[in-house]
């Protein structure tokens, strides 16, 4: 075909191409509102980002991020180091305590005596016993070491170093 022939066929068909080109600029106007909105997107991706950085430097950003994750790093390994010393102190701690109340005497009644077992987790500490009378009344304490104690105990007392020990 030649270049009379093209010119020929354009002059006789106008409205074919009227019609072509009008789909073509809608496509293009579509093409150009996709990439506006992708456009759109981005940049507020973008100001998300770089919110609080002066200048918008994608580097001093990063500088930044990296320094506050190796304050955190730091502040971690603190909170880890006091949690271990707390640990430790709460091992020594008395957490287990039992009593008992008793009648020491048949004439005294209202269970007035008692046994009272404090322990650490390592079963670890004393027993106190308060014997009352109608007369007198005494207080002994006895150590006690990994669960036993190096005096002899009453069944009152012992009966409340198991409560103890099992709490």
């Amino acid at each position: 075909m030649s270049f009379k022939g093209a010119t020929a066929f354009v002059m006789d068909n106008p409205m074919y191409f009227i019609i072509g080109f009008g789909v073509l600029i809608i496509i293009t106007y579509a093409i150009m509102i996709n990439l506006w909105l992708d456009l759109s997107y981005m940049k507020a991706r973008y100001r998300k980002m770089m919110a609080g950085v002066e200048g918008g430097n994608l580097e001093r950003l990063i500088n930044g991020q990296v320094d506050d994750i190796n304050m955190v790093i730091s502040k971690q390994k603190e909170i880890q180091e006091d949690m271990e010393h707390l640990d430790s102190l709460l091992k020594k701690a008395i957490t287990r305590i039992s009593v008992v109340r008793f009648d020491a005497f048949e004439d005294v009644g209202s269970d007035l005596s008692y046994c009272v077992a404090m322990l650490d987790s390592n079963n670890n500490g004393i027993v106190i016993s308060g014997i009352f009378g109608r007369e007198d009344s005494r207080t002994y304490v006895k150590p006690i070491v990994d669960g036993e104690s190096s005096y002899k105990l009453t069944q009152e007392e012992e009966r409340a170093l198991k409560d103890a020990m099992n709490k």
